[in-house]
């Protein structure tokens, strides 16, 4: 800063040296120890930035001056004559004016006792005043004047007057050495200064690490870094549990529907899963081959011994030597023998050795089977084994005939069936027909298929009419093929007319080979039954041909009485018939 002129004080009047000196200002200065005029370096206020604090400034000399009376001050300050120093700004211009309206003064505030690192503080005096240093200490900053200061004279700085006072009581000496020692602040910590404090505000002090070290402070990211961790630990665990997850069920977008709970398999007795438990482990499948022929057919265990039952047809093709295989339905299978069977009731009787554990199946009584009743057939259609299928009972006592296949006769079967609408395809011949019991009421053995008309089996499948043979008669035929080797049948001793087109069965002319139609000595001739007469009924029962005739004969036991209805010359009459018994008719 450069100044017009430098004003020594003398005798309260003021007085200018000629000559624009040039001055530069220092923060420090000598000082007076009294107030009796003697001359004394004193400091002059001046802006300084921290490279001219603790520094001093080559060739500098320190600028002396007389602590005036107050009204020297005054003199000093008005320039002697009672006038200004400097002109009125008209303007206002800062420093010399006042503050403009575009630029507030900022507030003054006088920094706390204080230094930059390396520069001691000394504590604080009563009534908060600091001793200027005297002439000993060291100056730092010094203020070169280009004429040679009298004594008296006073510092100016932009036009102010600074007159600098002694603090009383204090006498200038060397500043107090610090308890931390030199260079450090009391307490071993460096002070702070804050430049927008509040003048006289307290001084704020923060720890250094070591001197000259900036204040350790407190790490903020330690606990946003152990949360990130933490973060990631429950994210790497949940990651590896969706991982865990979409590797054993094939990814989190896959479909599961809702599905019912395991439940108990058990089922109630009277119901088809609960029949087919019971009657499945009686029943086998049958697969015969012999004479260039092979077929598959059912039948069931009737005995511990070993013996089952089954159809004709079902082990014709084996003949007297072919092969009969008997497979259970654990999947067991063993060879088996023909013990008998016969054409005239299709029903056939073969046994198996060596097996253990035999389930025979309870014989129920087709008398008292009604229609509508529920069955269930057990068979394996086209060699499907322990096929289940079930219905009911559809009609009682249906007269059919099977086979005639070779042509003479010998191979008709008839039967006064029971029918039902249990699905029977080829396959479930000689398999049980059963009741809710899981009784055997029936032996499935023939079928009406839509193209071939009665008969054995159709190929065209099941139409809903499926035939039994009674168990009745299954069981009697059995018996006998299982005792004896052979079945009998039950006759009236009379050869039919089976071209008779009307309604009943009539009996023939003439027998086979010219023979009498109705045997001498027989059932019928005994009866009084005479060639040319029309049976209408048995027991009471209307029959509409000679077919008909046959399977509700035979339907009986030999020795059974019969009540026959009779159509004579246009006249009924009722006769009584013992059946005989004979392995033809």
């Amino acid at each position: 800063m450069v100044v017009s002129d430098a004003v020594p004080v003398s005798g309260g009047e003021a007085e200018v040296a000629a000559g624009p000196p040039t001055v530069s200002l220092t923060k420090t200065v000598p000082a007076a120890s009294a107030h009796d005029g003697s001359a004394a370096l004193l400091p002059v206020p001046a802006p300084a930035g921290p490279a001219d604090r603790g520094a001093p400034v080559p060739g500098a000399a320190p600028v002396s001056a007389t602590v005036p009376e107050p009204a020297a001050v005054a003199a000093h300050t008005t320039g002697g004559a009672g006038g200004p120093l400097h002109e009125p700004d008209a303007y206002s211009t800062p420093p010399y004016g006042e503050p403009g309206p575009w630029a507030p003064a900022p507030p003054v505030q006088r920094p706390a006792p204080g230094a930059m690192a390396g520069t001691s503080v000394p504590p604080p005096f009563p009534g908060g005043r600091q001793p200027y240093p005297d002439s000993t200490a060291a100056t730092t900053d010094t203020a070169a004047v280009g004429a040679p200061a009298t004594a008296g004279a006073v510092g100016v700085a932009g036009g102010y007057a600074h007159t600098p006072l002694q603090a009383p009581g204090f006498a200038a000496g060397p500043p107090p050495q610090q308890p931390g020692g030199p260079g450090q602040a009391p307490g071993g910590q460096w002070l702070q200064y804050d430049p927008w404090a509040a003048p006289g505000g307290p001084v704020h002090t923060a720890p250094f690490s070591q001197a000259g070290e900036p204040p350790r402070r407190r790490n903020r990211y330690g606990p946003l870094l152990a949360g990130a961790v933490l973060l990631a630990l429950v994210a790497g665990g949940v990651g590896g549990g969706i991982g865990a997850y979409v590797e054993r069920n094939g990814g989190i977008n896959r479909v599961e529907l809702d599905q019912a709970p395991r439940e108990s398999r058990d089922r109630a007795p009277d119901s088809v899963a609960g029949i087919a438990a019971k009657a499945l482990p009686g029943v086998v499948t049958l697969h015969v081959s012999g004479g260039g022929e092979q077929g598959t057919g059912t039948g069931f265990v009737l005995d511990g011994q070993g013996h089952i039952l089954t159809n004709n047809h079902v082990v014709d093709p084996a003949g007297e030597s072919g092969a009969i295989r008997v497979t259970f339905s654990g999947g067991e299978t063993v060879r088996a023998t023909l013990v008998g069977k016969d054409s005239g009731y299709d029903l056939a009787v073969v046994k198996v050795t060596g097996v253990s554990g035999l389930t025979p199946l309870p014989l129920g009584n087709s008398e008292n089977v009604r229609v509508g009743d529920p069955v269930v057939a057990i068979g394996a259609p086209f060699d499907l084994q322990n096929t289940v299928t079930s219905g009911i009972i559809s009609a009682k006592d249906r007269p059919i005939t099977a086979g005639g296949d070779k042509g003479d006769g010998s191979d008709v079967s008839y039967v006064d069936a029971l029918q039902t609408d249990a699905p029977i395809n080829p396959g479930n011949s000689g398999g049980p027909l059963v009741d809710t019991t899981a009784r055997v009421i029936g032996i499935n053995s023939a079928i009406r298929a839509a193209d071939t008309g009665p008969g054995a089996e159709g190929r065209s499948g099941s139409i809903g009419l499926g035939f039994a043979i009674p168990i009745n008669q299954g069981k009697r035929v059995a018996e006998e093929l299982i005792n004896t080797g052979k079945a009998t049948h039950p006759v009236i001793g009379v050869s039919l007319d089976m071209k008779f087109t009307g309604d009943g069965a009539r009996v023939g002319d003439k027998g086979k080979d010219d023979t009498p139609s109705v045997v001498p000595g027989g059932p019928s001739a005994r009866a009084g039954v005479r060639p040319g007469d029309v049976i209408t009924a048995v027991n009471g029962r209307r029959v509409h041909s000679g077919e008909e005739l046959i399977v509700k004969i035979r339907a009986h036991r030999p020795g059974d009485r019969l009540e026959l209805t009779l159509e004579r010359g246009g006249k009924e009459r009722t006769v009584t018939v013992t059946l005989g018994s004979s392995g033809d008719d």
